[in-house]
Order: C-alpha cells, then structure tokens, then sequence
C-alpha cells in the first residue's frame, strides 16, 4: 500500500504533457479497466460516412444532442471539374451515386437542425481546410469526424482524431466518445529547414524513419525549434499525416502563430470571449517536467526533399537516395517485394529520375493557399512536360478565390494544368478523378496505397515543390537545382 500512495503521489506531482491536459479536461466518466467516456468539443461530418448515422438516429428515435457543436461539409465524392468560372457542374450530371450522397446530406442536416457548408454556398471545400479557416477550431478542443485526417486540427493544440461509422452515431447522440488513453510519443524537430525542404518532408522523414505503424497506440506531440518555426498551413501538414505512422493522433502546442491566425475568424471567440481563451491556451503546453512514453529526434537541417517509392507512407526516402536493396526484418522486406511488383520498381532504383504521368497539387494535406504559391513559384514561365496531365485542386473555395486574386490560376493554367473547383479528387478517387492503371503520380496527398488515386494508380507522394518540378520535368527531379 505505501508503495502504490508513492506512485500516486509521484504521479500527482508530475508535470502533465499537452495530450494529458486536453484529455483531462474532457473525461466525462472513468471506471477502472473500462475507457473512458470522452466529451466531444466539435464533430465534422460530410457526405461519406454520415448517412448511416443518421439512419441510427431515425430508428432509435433520436435526435442529435447538440446540433450547434457539429458541421458539415461536401468534399469525399464531389466532382471538382466547373462548368464555368464560378459554378460546379450540375448535379443532374453527377454519377447517381454522388448526388445521392449529397442530397441525403442536405436533407439530414436540414432534418437535425446542422450547419452544412453546401458545395453551392460561399463556404465550400474540403472539411479540414474549412474547419480551421471558420474558426471552429481552437487549442485544447476534442475535434472527431468520419475520416482519418482528422488529426489535421491538432495542429492548434487540440486533441482531433477519425472516428468510424458508428461512432458518427454516437456523437450524434450524445455529444460523447467511448475511448481508451493512447500512450504519449514526443517528436523533437531541431534544426532549421533547408531551401527546398518543407514541413511535407519533414512528416515523411519521421514516417520513414519510424515506420507506417511505428505510432500505434501514441498520440504524438511534434516539438522543437523547426515545428515552432512552421506556420499554421505547415504545421497542419505535419499533423494531417500524423494517421500514416498510426498514431491516434498529432498535436502541436498552441503559441503566438497560433492565436494570430484564429482571431478574428467568424467561430472564433470575440472580446473577452478571446482574452479568457487565450489565457487559457498558454497552459495548454506540455510542462517542462512532463514524462513521454516514448521521446524520437529529427535534425531537420539534415533532410533533404523526401519521394515515397512503395505502398505505404513510411517507404519514402530522400531526392539523392535509392529504394532499398533488401531490408533485414523479415515482415519489411516482403511488403518491399510486393510494393516494388506493385510499383513497377526496382531494389536499388535511384529515386531521382522516377517516371511521372499524372501530377496532383491538392488535398486536405497540401491544398492550402501557401502550397499553391510553391508551386506556381516553380512552375511559372514553364510548362508541364509533354504526356503529363497536371491538375491543380485548392483545398476550399476561400483558397481558390484567395489563389485567383493573385493570379496563381492563371499561371498554373499557362503551364498546363487543370484548374479545378474545391474539393478531395483525385485524393482518394471517390469521384471522377482516377490517374488511371499503372500511371505513376507526384501526389502532394497523404496515401499511397495500392489503387488509392484510383485502380492500378501508383502514388510518389511529395512536397508541392517537388510536385510542381515533376510536373514541368517528366520526371521526379531535385526541386532544389530549379530554385
């Protein structure tokens, strides 16, 4: 007993880490051995994965508990191509499937009293570049939706993280998440980046060197002088792929960077509203003694552009490096086998020189305004290599107006590229924008799994720098010798 009093009170002293105190904060009820009943802040919704939880909701004759704290957003399965300058194509022209999906999200939010940012509304795009561009979220919030990519908001300082189906239903309902507490990992970014290099090369060098499921069962906490040095558009790169290591979710503690870009959003809170906020907000960081399960170091003033060659996140490597000969654990070295035959590759192959047939620019990872001004700086005066189909996607429609009023339309659309409406494409291909069999694409997403931009497609997943240079060169080339 005296040692379990000494343990408690060990425990009780000991600083708490970011995760720590926005879980905390929300555990509803704990009973020992179960998980816990976790308080949801804001619940994202959009036309994929809602509309089963909905139809619980109308068997069980429920209603949804607090419909101001969810929103919802169409983006998964939209076409992106425009019938003019400022229309999407008519919906009548939509493959069934996809309009079905959007009418039942209409009507489901209209019949539970949900906000819906319509594809034909001034507020439109994909649901984790709306979310932060509305204000709706802030450090030291619980965020869910029905897609992985939640872990995008914690970026701010809040706990966000993919739900399933069901679970969809059960925040619906109750406002409430059954959950076990995931383990704590800090990753320690130090250094400064290099020209070139970017926040998307720093997410794939900590993948690849941790492993696509070496964050299972953590929440990470990315740290350091290069993290603090990002901007709020990078720092949710680093956290929207924080799903690829496997990890629940990413977090990075809320600063000034932080607060300058939330204010004055319209869900952001006003006047003393936002003094009391961001008074709390500075608790929120990890304290100087808090104790991580698991600590990993980066120098990021040592990386270089990073290229992914096989079928998950963590087989990528730098611009001057080669896929792998062999690989000495036994489980690596046949998913290496199988993504080369995937790929069409081969052990050894230099990374440099990789072919290219389709360049996408876009996505919920790198379809922000600052992604699209990399990539135009690279590719303006040019055009995109002969036999490429490039096509540039704004991750909202705030973006994309953002992105015409400083012309970056106009030079994507001399180069060669497609200029499209908001929305997912060829992310993830739920819609009409497939690369097409054994197309090799330089694919600014988060996902290069076997048929993920669409059946027999092969993903090399990249910053928009290098995207835009494999775009204008035919090829994967160094970003770093045209800047």
């Amino acid at each position: 007993m005296q040692d379990l009093c000494k343990a408690y009170m060990k425990e009780a002293l000991m600083g708490k880490t970011l995760f720590e105190k926005v879980w905390d904060a929300h555990v509803v009820a704990q009973d020992a051995g179960a998980p816990a009943v976790l308080y949801i802040d804001t619940h994202l919704i959009h036309e994929v994965t809602s509309p089963q939880a909905f139809s619980m909701l109308r068997e069980r004759g429920l209603q949804v508990r607090q419909p101001h704290k969810t929103f919802a957003t169409m983006d998964h399965s939209i076409p992106t191509r425009m019938a003019n300058a400022t229309d999407v194509i008519p919906l009548e022209m939509w493959g069934a499937e996809q309009a079905n999906q959007v009418q039942t999200l209409r009507k489901n939010c209209a019949d539970f009293g949900v906000t819906l940012w319509d594809i034909n509304g001034e507020v439109q795009g994909v649901v984790h570049v709306v979310g932060p561009e509305m204000g709706i979220t802030h450090p030291g919030m619980t965020i869910v939706c029905g897609d992985s990519h939640t872990s995008t908001h914690g970026a701010f300082g809040a706990l966000a993280f993919g739900i399933g189906t069901s679970e969809v239903g059960h925040v619906l309902a109750s406002q409430c998440l059954l959950q076990s507490k995931p383990k704590t990992m800090a990753v320690n970014v130090s250094g400064k980046l290099e020209r070139g290099v970017t926040a998307k090369d720093i997410i794939l060098a900590i993948i690849a060197q941790i492993g696509a499921d070496g964050g299972t069962g953590y929440v990470l906490e990315y740290r350091g002088e290069a993290i603090e040095a990002l901007s709020m558009a990078e720092r949710m790169t680093i956290c929207n792929m924080s799903i690829e290591a496997g990890a629940r979710a990413g977090m990075i503690a809320p600063d000034q960077t932080t607060f300058d870009f939330v204010e004055g959003r319209p869900y952001a809170p006003k006047g003393e509203d936002w003094t009391r906020a961001v008074a709390y907000w500075k608790t929120l960081p990890s304290d100087a003694d808090a104790v991580f399960d698991r600590e990993i170091h980066l120098d990021a003033s040592q990386l270089e552009p990073m290229v992914t060659y096989g079928t998950n996140p963590g087989q990528g490597t730098g611009i001057s490096g080669h896929i792998p000969e062999s690989l000495e654990n036994p489980a690596q070295q046949r998913a290496l086998t199988s993504a080369l035959e995937y790929m069409g590759l081969q052990a050894g192959q230099a990374i440099d020189g990789l072919p290219v047939d389709v360049v996408f620019i876009g996505s919920c990872t790198n379809g922000r305004l600052e992604d699209l001004r990399l990539a135009a700086g690279i590719v303006k005066g040019k055009r995109i290599s002969s036999g490429v189909l490039g096509i540039v996607v704004p991750g909202s429609k705030d973006v994309r107006n953002k992105a015409e009023a400083e012309g970056l339309d106009q030079i994507f659309i001399s180069a060669g590229f497609e200029w499209r409406g908001a929305g997912c494409s060829m992310c993830l291909a739920m819609n009409e924008d497939k690369a097409g069999a054994g197309k090799y694409v330089a694919s600014t997403s988060n996902r290069n799994f076997q048929g993920r931009q669409g059946p027999g497609s092969r993903s090399l997943l990249m910053s928009p720098l290098m995207a835009a240079a494999a775009a204008v060169s035919g090829r994967v080339v160094d970003v770093r010798q045209m800047l």
